[in-house]
């Protein structure tokens, strides 16, 4: 009984306690510049519009809470001015920079997030393009009530099944921020439609909504600076070379006409620097396995000989779509977002030593050599398009 009561006397009890009542559960949190000042706006859930056992309501399922002030910090203790409830982070799903936060520099604004230990850093990072960060949080989403959940789960989607988009968490982020020979990208998001309109109710309420979220290229930075964006196709290109296309879709066109669409279904790619006689170069090699998803054009692609020739385009085109990201990179924004250096240090780290200090300058002369295979698996049932099969 006696070494009992000591146990007792040990534990620490819960004295540190948090009660779900008289919390925020804050899910997105977007940092615009304001003059010389930072604003914080923090996107925070209603519980009981959100409850399973609700019935129908026309309010809103979040709320905003925004405070401005010289230091992030300073602005988010600033909300309880406003906030009945103390904030609380750990459930954070997004965050959201502004394009004046990125091309200031978001070395800055992260300082906070990673000395912060309530919270966690698996969150999705992300810069408003043509719009304020506050704006995006701003509107109402279909399918997901909760716009911050619309935004992450729309990335993982898009990521997983189209490419043009790049899924980086904080941890990411920071990892790449740290590292030499490697520069971040964030993809970007984007207003469309009624902004105005998009902040009510009524913006779900409708088949077509007056306003959308919409997820808008790569934006590419040189160290924590944003210095440019990367259409469509670039940022497929960016996510080829890196090997993180997990599947999507692209077509090429037919001898006769026409076009024939192709769905990757697994790609890997590998990356491997030298240096010769002081010059570093890179070696790129792509494999992808696709499924031929749909044709509209006069081929008969149960000939062997007709798999060999889309294959060959097919190579060509995705060559195309990685040497043009390269190309544009190295030309207009002059940094390494594709970790060209990070392969020259795996290859040779004692030449490393020799150009990291001026990679920048190496970079935009590096020599780039592309290799591409790919392999059809499946091409369907029918071997002719459909419209010539009801021809006949």
């Amino acid at each position: 009984m006696l070494a009992f009561g000591l146990v007792i006397v040990l534990l620490a009890g819960c004295w540190n306690r948090k009660e779900l009542n008289d919390l925020g559960i804050q899910m997105g949190t977007a940092i615009d510049k304001v003059g010389d000042q930072y604003q914080v706006a923090v996107q925070i859930v209603v519980p009981g519009e959100v409850s399973a056992r609700k019935a129908v309501s026309t309010s809103s399922p979040v709320t905003m809470y925004k405070a401005t002030a010289p230091t992030l910090f300073e602005a988010f203790r600033k909300l309880t001015e406003t906030s009945p409830r103390q904030i609380y982070g750990a459930h954070t799903r997004v965050l959201v920079f502004s394009e004046a936060i990125a091309k200031d520099g978001i070395a800055g604004v992260m300082d906070l997030s990673i000395r912060d230990p309530e919270l966690r850093s698996d969150f999705y990072v992300m810069v408003a393009r043509h719009t304020s960060a506050e704006e995006v949080l701003k509107i109402m989403t279909p399918l997901e009530k909760i716009p911050a959940n619309k935004l992450f789960h729309s990335l993982e989607t898009s990521a997983k099944s189209w490419a043009p988009t790049a899924i980086v968490t904080m941890d990411i982020l920071f990892d790449k921020l740290m590292s030499s020979g490697v520069s971040p990208v964030l993809t970007g998001i984007t207003v469309t439609g009624d902004k105005e309109m998009g902040k009510k109710q009524a913006n779900v309420e409708e088949i077509e909504s007056s306003a959308t979220l919409r997820y808008s290229g790569l934006a590419v930075f040189r160290k924590d600076r944003l210095v440019g964006w990367l259409n469509e196709e670039e940022s497929k290109g960016y996510n080829y070379i890196i090997s993180d296309v997990k599947s999507t879709v692209g077509h090429l066109i037919c001898p006769d006409g026409g076009k024939l669409a192709l769905e990757t279904i697994r790609s890997h790619t590998d990356v491997k620097g030298r240096v010769k006689d002081g010059k570093p170069s890179i070696d790129v090699r792509i494999m992808n396995e696709v499924n031929i998803g749909e044709v509209d054009c006069l081929i008969d692609i149960q000939d062997p000989e007709t798999i060999k020739e889309l294959e060959a385009q097919s190579e060509e085109k995705t060559i195309r779509i990685m040497q043009k990201s390269v190309e544009v990179v190295q030309n207009e924004f002059k940094t390494d977002i594709f970790g060209f250096g990070q392969a020259i240090y795996r290859s040779d780290p004692k030449a490393w030593e020799l150009v990291k200090n001026d990679w920048e300058e190496h970079f935009v002369k590096l020599k780039v050599n592309y290799e591409a295979e790919t392999h059809i698996r499946k091409v369907g049932l029918a071997n002719k398009a459909l419209k010539e099969i009801v021809k006949e």
